[in-house]
């Protein structure tokens, strides 16, 4: 992973090669965000434990005959979910179930291949340089991990309890997550014209974007302890819990702090609670960043950021209220990717060429080497 290009331009890339690379990572970027999708899919399903074996190779082709349908089915018959939640299922209804998880790993391997092959050709063809080559190499050993970590956490369920852990869950969950990130982040540095680095109004605003953005992704992870201890089925009004601001079953577990993970009240209310603040933090960014004079680019990410987040907090709301339909709990799911995507995009326009030149005025602002503010 050391090949070179001999453009000499940014990044050590000639301009069509940065381009090549970014629009392959951007659809790379589009198949994963599938891809979380669907797994949201087969989780609210109940289809995440209907493949019972990991056959990285053979598993790639589905059940060709009526032989192989019984033999899968067979497998399936002896998991503890077919035996206390699914007895009697018939092989139809299995069926029903299998192929969202075969679905859900024959898209995944897809990605896998979809990534490496363009990788390796770029890597021949040395249009990538060194710190790229290492990068996509990197995020390559994580989508491999990514791959034994989601066995890991179907591997959890087939034992005694027939659900998978919410802890591997929403690791599982925060990896698809990280991956899609640094694909998205590398791309959009390939697709960037650096400016000057910013400075005065603009650095605070991108400190309070990386705020917002870390923010977004520990909301992420909580809606997958969510999912996991299914505790989007309790408490199913808002703005209040069953009548609470702060339930009473909040601190119910010893120790206390197992609460956080396993309590499906407090797991919730947390949950609840990012959203809010949230709620409160993204209006008071896009009001300061009224006050810096930004690129049509950035003022447009900054923008969306708000009315983003309005649209997944209905989804949120509306999820919780009918006690998570499969539509809704999949677009809920979708609307967090996007909502970060959106808060990727303005830190990396804020931190590259998002700044414009304001116009010389005498102020103390000035002398201080800051941007003039625009209205």
């Amino acid at each position: 992973m050391c090949a070179v290009t001999n453009g000499g331009n940014l990044n050590g890339m000639d301009q069509r090669s940065r381009q090549q690379v970014a629009a392959w990572l951007l659809l790379c970027c589009v198949m994963l965000f599938t891809l979380v999708v669907v797994g949201g899919i087969t989780r609210l399903t109940h289809s995440g434990l209907s493949i019972v074996e990991w056959q990285p190779i053979i598993g790639t082709l589905p059940p060709l005959s009526e032989q192989a349908w019984q033999e899968t089915f067979r497998k399936y018959q002896q998991t503890p979910e077919y035996q206390k939640v699914n007895r009697g299922m018939s092989l139809e209804a299995f069926k029903g179930i299998f192929w969202w998880e075969y679905a859900h790993r024959l898209l995944g391997r897809t990605i896998g291949l979809f990534f490496l092959v363009p990788f390796l050709y770029f890597l021949l063809k040395s249009k990538l340089d060194r710190t790229h080559a290492w990068q996509l190499g990197g995020i390559f050993l994580l989508g491999a991990l990514q791959g034994a970590l989601g066995w890991y956490m179907v591997k959890s369920g087939l034992v005694d309890n027939p659900r998978v852990s919410h802890y591997r869950l929403a690791a599982h969950l925060g990896l698809a997550i990280l991956i899609y990130a640094a694909m998205l982040w590398v791309a959009l540095g390939l697709l960037a014209r650096r400016g000057a680095p910013p400075a005065g109004a603009a650095r605070r605003l991108l400190r309070l974007s990386l705020v917002l953005t870390a923010i977004i992704f520990v909301m992420s992870l909580s809606g997958g302890l969510v999912a996991g201890i299914r505790a989007g089925l309790v408490y199913n009004t808002f703005p209040l819990m069953n009548g609470y601001w702060i339930p009473p079953q909040l601190l119910l577990l010893e120790p206390w702090y197992s609460n956080f993970f396993d309590n499906a009240a407090t797991v919730q209310f947390d949950h609840r609670l990012l959203a809010w603040l949230l709620a409160a933090l993204a209006p008071w960014f896009w009001w300061r960043s009224r006050g810096v004079t930004l690129t049509p680019s950035a003022r447009l990410a900054c923008d969306a950021l708000p009315v983003v987040l309005i649209l997944q907090l209905a989804l949120g709301i509306a999820t919780l209220l009918l006690a998570v339909p499969v539509a809704l709990g999949a677009a809920h799911q979708a609307g967090a990717l996007l909502l970060l995507t959106i808060a990727l995009v303005v830190n990396h326009e804020l931190r590259t060429a998002a700044v414009l030149s304001a116009p010389a005025q005498p102020s103390a602002a000035a002398a201080d080497g800051e941007l003039t503010a625009q209205p």
